[in-house]
């Protein structure tokens, strides 16, 4: 009778967690994430501060970014594959997002992190700017970018030098969270 009674109450638990939790239970289609988002705060120092967008279309992902605070020049701008901004200073996020293994690179060559975003540029006003398409960013699979860091850096990103191309210290850092848009 017990066994009875506790298969009669885990099928009842079964069929309410597929009625009232689609795409949460095991064996559910999840669809992937179309949007993203990573809210860029300073680091200690810092007055850096952002927001980009990332947005899944048909050659890649759209990276979409608006940051405030910034010194003229141009700002090394990375993914890094840790989704941890926690240390004072941004190094809690780790290295360029960079499952390939390939060389840093900028962000038109076909070997390079797929954290490599190149560089933003400010040009003196508050705001900066920065908008592509990139081909080797994903919000899912093996390239997925969701859970990981971005950061802004105090230097330029001179596209060659490894592993991360020599752009200084970390201004800005902001996980990637999926988002509805």
């Amino acid at each position: 009778m017990k066994t009875i009674l506790t298969i009669l109450v885990m099928t009842i638990i079964g069929s309410l967690t597929f009625t009232l939790l689609p795409g949460m239970a095991v064996g559910a289609e999840s669809t992937p994430p179309h949007h993203a988002v990573a809210v860029l705060h300073p680091t200690a120092g810092s007055n850096v501060s952002g927001t980009i967008h990332f947005t899944a279309v048909a050659d890649g992902v759209k990276v979409s970014a608006t940051v405030e605070g910034l010194k003229p020049g141009k700002h090394g701008f990375h993914i890094h594959e840790l989704g941890d901004c926690s240390a004072p200073d941004g190094t809690s996020a780790g290295g360029h997002f960079n499952p390939e293994k390939n060389p840093h690179a900028g962000p038109d060559q076909a070997k390079r992190h797929v954290g490599d975003l190149g560089n933003l540029f400010a040009d003196g006003s508050d705001r900066s700017h920065y908008e592509r398409v990139d081909s080797h960013l994903s919000l899912n699979g093996a390239h997925s970018i969701v859970g990981r860091a971005v950061i802004v850096h105090a230097g330029e990103d001179d596209l060659t030098s490894q592993p991360t191309g020599a752009a200084g210290g970390r201004l800005a850092c902001g996980v990637i969270g999926v988002t509805v848009r």
